[in-house]
C-alpha cells in the first residue's frame, strides 16, 4: 500500500466482474478515490451463472480450462481443496470472498449501468448512468468485458430453417428451454465452447446425432500433459518464443498425433499458431464415433444444413459456437468503435489521444484471463498516481505494431485471432514497461 493522502483525481470503473474489482482493489490500495458501477445485482460479470443482466455465457456444466495455479490472484490464494479445474461456481465463490476479503463490495454500486461516456473539452469524462445522473471524472477505466455481444453468421436459406436457435452465450443445459435429447443437433465452431458443449451434447442419452461445422482443422489440446495441467509448464524466461512455440509444436505431434487421425479436417496451420482449443473429452467423443466432424457450411434450407462438400445432415438444432463481437455501448465516438474486432492498444489498453482512458483485460491471454487485469492495474494505478507516463503518441503507435507482431505475428489471420497475448511474455514486458514509464516520469518532473 502506497497511499498518501494526494488527490489524484477520481476514477470510474465500468464494471464489476474479475477486471473491475480488481482493478478497484488496487485503487484502493493507493488511495485513489473511484466509483465502480455494475450493471447487475452482483459482481462476477461472465462468470455469474444467471446473471440478470444477459452477459454471462456460463453454462450448468462449465469447468474453466485454465489451471487453478494459473488463474489465483497474486495476494488471495485459491483454496487448496479445489481441483485442479474448478467449476464455474466455484470460481465465481472465490470472486466473492476476495471482495469481501479487501472490503470491495461496498465501493461498488450495483444495479447501475453506464449508457454513456464522453470526453469533455478540458479532458474530464462525463459519464451517464442509468439512474438519469451525470457525474464527470478524470479516469476511466472499461471492463466490461468481450464476451457478452454474441456473434453469429449469416449463410443463405438460414432464414427458412424451421428448427432451434441458440448462441453458444445463452446455452445452459442440454434440456432447457429446449429439450436436446433424441435430437440432430448441429455445433457450430472449433473453439472451446464449441467442443465442451459438443461433447456434452453428444453422450448418447441426449442427442440423437451431433454434427459439429468446422471452417478448418485445429489442433485440440489436452488439460494435462505428462500427468499434470498442461498450462502449469512454464518455458524459461530467457528462452526466444519461437524457439519456444517449436519445441511445444513437436511435443505436441509427438504426443497428440494428427487431428486428421480422429476424423477431423486436416489443420492449415501449425501447432499454436491459432487460439488452441482446449478440451479433455473432445477427441474421446469423436473417437467414439458420438460427434460427427464436417467442414464448412454452404447454405441451409427448412430441416437440414447443407456443406461445402455437398454433404447434408438432417438437423432439428443449431448451436452457434461462433464467438463474439467487441463492443462499448457507451461510446459514440468514431475512434472508440472497434473495426471489424481489431482495436489496437498500447499494452493492450491505451488509446494514443486517450491518456486518461484505460481498458481491462481486453485481450486473449494465454493461458489465463482471470488475473490478467490485476497485472494491468499495476501501471494504470502508476499512471494515475504519477509515477508512471505514458510515451508520445507516436511511439505508442510503433510500440503497438511491434507488440502485434511478437504475439500474434505467428498466427493465422481471424476474427478470433484480433488481441492475443502470451500472458509471461505481455507480464514480463509490462513491467519492464512500468520502469520505462516511471524514468520518464522523472524525466518530466
Amino acid at each position: 500500500m502506497a497511499f498518501d493522502g494526494k488527490d489524484y483525481g477520481k476514477a470510474c470503473i465500468i464494471g464489476a466482474g474479475c477486471s473491475g474489482f480488481t482493478m478497484a482493489k488496487r485503487l484502493k490500495d493507493y488511495g485513489v478515490d473511484y466509483d465502480c458501477f455494475e450493471m447487475s445485482d452482483n459482481i462476477g460479470g461472465n462468470w455469474y451463472y444467471k446473471n440478470p443482466n444477459g452477459v454471462s455465457s456460463c453454462y450448468e456444466s462449465l469447468h474453466i480450462d485454465t489451471s487453478k495455479w494459473r488463474l489465483a490472484f497474486e495476494d488471495y490464494p485459491v483454496p487448496e481443496d479445489w481441483p485442479d479445474f474448478p467449476h464455474h461456481g466455484q470460481l465465481l465463490q472465490y470472486f466473492h470472498d476476495y471482495v469481501d476479503h479487501f472490503g470491495l463490495r461496498e465501493t461498488i454500486t450495483f444495479n447501475t449501468a453506464v449508457t454513456n461516456a464522453v470526453r469533455r473539452e478540458d479532458g474530464d469524462w462525463d459519464v451517464t448512468l442509468s439512474t438519469g445522473e451525470t457525474r464527470t471524472y478524470q479516469w476511466l477505466l472499461v471492463g466490461n468485458g468481450h464476451h457478452w455481444d454474441a456473434r453469429t453468421p449469416t449463410y443463405p436459406g438460414l432464414d427458412h430453417f424451421s428448427g432451434y436457435q441458440v448462441h453458444s452465450h445463452n446455452y445452459r443445459d442440454p434440456f432447457d428451454p429446449y429439450d436436446f435429447r433424441g435430437k440432430n443437433v448441429l455445433v457450430v465452431g472449433a473453439g472451446n465452447s464449441a467442443m465442451d458443449i459438443a461433447s456434452e451434447l453428444s453422450q448418447r442419452p441426449i442427442a440423437k446425432k451431433l454434427t459439429i461445422s468446422m471452417r478448418r482443422g485445429v489442433w485440440v489440446l489436452p488439460k494435462y500433459m505428462n500427468g499434470t495441467p498442461a498450462d502449469k509448464a512454464v518455458l524459461p524466461s530467457w528462452m526466444p518464443a519461437s524457439l519456444g512455440r517449436k519445441l511445444a509444436r513437436n511435443m505436441i505431434k509427438k504426443r497428440l498425433g494428427n487431428p486428421e487421425d480422429f476424423g477431423l479436417p486436416k489443420p492449415d496451420h501449425e501447432p499454436l499458431d491459432a487460439h488452441p482449443s482446449v478440451s479433455g473429452e473432445f477427441l474421446t467423443r469423436v473417437g467414439c464415433g458420438d460427434v460427427n466432424p464436417c467442414g464448412a457450411i454452404e447454405k441451409f434450407d427448412e430441416t437440414s444444413v447443407i456443406f461445402t462438400d455437398g454433404t447434408r445432415e438432417d438437423i432439428d438444432a443449431i448451436v452457434w459456437a461462433t464467438g463474439y463481437n467487441i463492443t462499448f455501448p457507451f461510446f459514440n465516438s468514431n475512434d472508440l468503435i472497434p473495426e471489424d474486432n481489431r482495436f489496437p492498444l498500447y499494452k493492450r489498453m491505451f488509446k494514443s489521444g486517450y491518456p486518461n482512458l484505460a481498458f481491462l483485460a481486453l485481450a486473449q491471454p494465454l493461458p489465463t484471463l482471470v488475473n490478467f487485469a490485476e497485472q494491468q492495474s499495476k501501471l494504470v494505478t502508476a499512471l494515475i498516481t504519477g509515477t508512471y507516463a505514458l510515451p508520445s503518441d507516436a511511439q505508442m503507435q510503433k510500440t503497438i505494431l511491434a507488440d502485434e507482431k511478437v504475439h500474434m505475428g505467428h498466427f493465422y489471420a481471424a476474427a478470433r485471432h484480433t488481441m492475443q497475448v502470451d500472458f509471461n511474455t505481455y507480464v514480463r514486458d509490462l513491467l519492464k514497461e512500468i520502469d520505462r514509464g516511471k524514468k520518464r516520469a522523472r524525466a518530466k518532473a
